[in-house]
């Protein structure tokens, strides 16, 4: 067989061969397009169908702002069950100057501490544990701000001791003014502050009284400075006639004396995402916003027949809450999905509703308080989380 002949053949295979490869091709793309359709439309009948309603066991709300964060190599965080850990809690009480009374539940005399002996474990990976001293380096030179209510400044108090505990010795500075307050951490140069405003919308005083703007955020410009920014807002929103801390609402150009508060909470939730679209430098400034802190105030929701969180010494079992979500979270997850600029969650809600033994409860200042945290206790958790967050 003469070279020439063997050439002809060799072309001919050559070219068969590069026709499968291409027709391979193409069916694998046309495959992938198809599957990209299904998630997409998969996606959109989920988003839809948790409008208005509470999420259920094994139920994740979708969009743009839920997934940030959630992952460390893969392994969703928020995902797990809690553990017993002796070597928990991270610091003492005592030695925290930071704590205000009503979270301080041993200085009011809780005798059970096992509450101080969970870690949270999630169920594929370790959660790193807290380091104060590389959290204050890798926030060199920067301010951090927390904004919102008493939940939020159940978190920066742990935070301020989880700092304190680690560099006992550095040299600090705290102030507290009206609204504001601050530690700085000098040798650091690294600031933590706390603006108080539970609703992140505005009250005004008008003639005709106290009025909540859900349109309105005028206490914006003092967190545009901020390097990382923790916003939280729910509970407030609960509050009724001498407990809210105004007379009317007003929607637009409407002002009624009240209205559905989830849908209140909706639109002044969508007036802070158009605030953190217009203001929010990504490449300066992370965002997260501290998902919603549950309370414990029907023992029927974990099958008890306790009025409340009174007595409870142990979490839920598990990694699921009978109840599922609050509406609020659902809500919010909507609220978040439609954010263009990166925000991360704290999607703590799941695991603080398995801490049914965290509260204060009578170890406070009034009552019987389900809705706050000891501390020490689950907002250390809240904010080891957080600092996972900063080592993706």
């Amino acid at each position: 067989m003469g070279f020439g002949y063997r050439s002809k053949i060799f072309l001919l295979l050559a070219q068969v061969l590069l026709l499968v490869v291409v027709t391979l091709a193409k069916t694998e793309v046309q495959s992938l397009s198809t599957y990209s359709k299904i998630i997409s439309s998969s996606n959109s009948s989920v988003s839809s169908s948790l409008r208005g309603r509470k999420v259920g066991k094994g139920v994740k709300a979708r969009g743009r702002g839920r997934g940030r964060g959630r992952g460390l190599l893969g392994c969703d965080l928020y995902k797990g069950r809690w553990v017993v850990d002796t070597s928990y809690p991270l610091y003492a009480a005592s030695s925290c100057p930071f704590i205000d009374s009503e979270f301080d539940c041993l200085k009011h005399g809780r005798s059970d501490t096992q509450y101080l002996k969970y870690a949270w474990k999630p169920d594929t990976c370790n959660l790193p544990r807290f380091d104060g001293l590389d959290l204050l380096n890798k926030w060199r030179g920067k301010k951090v701000m927390f904004v919102g209510d008493s939940l939020s400044l159940n978190q920066w108090e742990s935070l301020a001791c989880l700092l304190h505990a680690s560099v006992p010795d550095a040299k600090t500075t705290f102030l507290h003014r009206d609204i504001l307050t601050s530690l700085a951490f000098q040798d650091y140069n690294a600031t933590i502050y706390l603006y108080r405003t539970p609703y992140l919308v505005d009250i005004v005083k008008q003639s005709i009284g106290r009025v909540l703007r859900l349109d309105s955020i005028n206490g914006g410009d003092t967190w545009k400075d901020m390097d990382v920014l923790v916003f939280n807002s729910w509970h407030w929103w609960t509050h009724t006639g001498n407990m809210q801390p105004f007379d009317y609402i007003q929607d637009e150009s409407t002002i009624s004396k009240d209205m559905d508060r989830l849908a209140a909470y909706y639109k002044g939730m969508s007036t802070w995402g158009k605030w953190v679209d217009l203001n929010v430098n990504p490449s300066k400034t992370k965002v997260f916003f501290q998902g919603i802190s549950p309370t414990h105030y029907m023992g029927k929701e974990w099958g008890s027949s306790s009025r409340n969180c009174y007595g409870e010494l142990q979490p839920v079992e598990g990694s699921s809450y009978p109840t599922g979500l609050p509406e609020a979270q659902v809500v919010l997850n909507k609220v978040l999905s439609s954010i263009k600029k990166p925000v991360t969650l704290l999607d703590i809600t799941t695991l603080s509703q398995l801490r049914k033994d965290a509260h204060p409860s009578t170890y406070g200042d009034t009552g019987v308080d389900c809705s706050h945290w000891c501390v020490p206790g689950l907002p250390d958790t809240w904010n080891q989380l957080m600092y996972a967050s900063f080592l993706n």
